[in-house]
């Protein structure tokens, strides 16, 4: 995917790493260990990959940036989502990290989480109804944030998360 991009547009100097999927919604004592494991497949070393991936390319830019899709959830925790939880959880530490391995090669890495969004993952407000006067985001309400994040200088903010989400994540 990354070669292919810098192929057609001749470089690459943000990427957006934006895998989610919450697989299984069971308490972690009842939770199946498969989709346990494919939930931090996809979250977490889907997005190792990708970074591992664009990492040489936004070197030879001669700096970049790189966006990961947290969550709150993985910030906080939340009953029934552990597998979600955790993976989220660890891409904020591969966040952090990567802005500390990066950072001299002035590429930024930041978290950008933006709450509950209408997605195949969620459906509908009532999924989010228990998130206590949450606002329900379509994909283009967290497009001015993205944008944001992108258009900051080289040697701007890293390490950093910026949250969409109306309660402290």
């Amino acid at each position: 995917m990354v070669d292919r991009t810098v192929e057609a547009f001749g470089g690459l100097d943000i990427i957006v790493i934006n895998a989610g999927v919450h697989l299984d919604r069971s308490n972690v004592e009842d939770s199946d260990p498969v989709l346990w494991k494919e939930t931090i497949e996809t979250n977490l070393f889907g997005a190792f990959h990708c970074a591992r991936a664009a990492i040489p390319h936004l070197k030879r830019r001669g700096g970049g940036k790189i966006i990961t899709l947290g969550s709150g959830i993985g910030h906080r925790g939340s009953a029934t989502r552990s597998s979600y939880g955790c993976s989220k959880a660890g891409l904020w530490m591969l966040t952090r990290v990567l802005a500390q391995e990066l950072w001299q090669d002035k590429i930024s890495v930041n978290e950008l989480i933006p709450g509950p969004v209408a997605s195949h993952m969620n459906t509908g407000e009532s999924e989010v109804a228990k998130i206590d006067s949450e606002w329900f985001k379509r994909p283009v309400d967290v497009a001015d944030l993205a944008l944001f994040l992108a258009a900051q200088p080289l040697v701007g903010p890293t390490a950093q998360s910026f949250s969409l989400m109306r309660r402290d994540s």
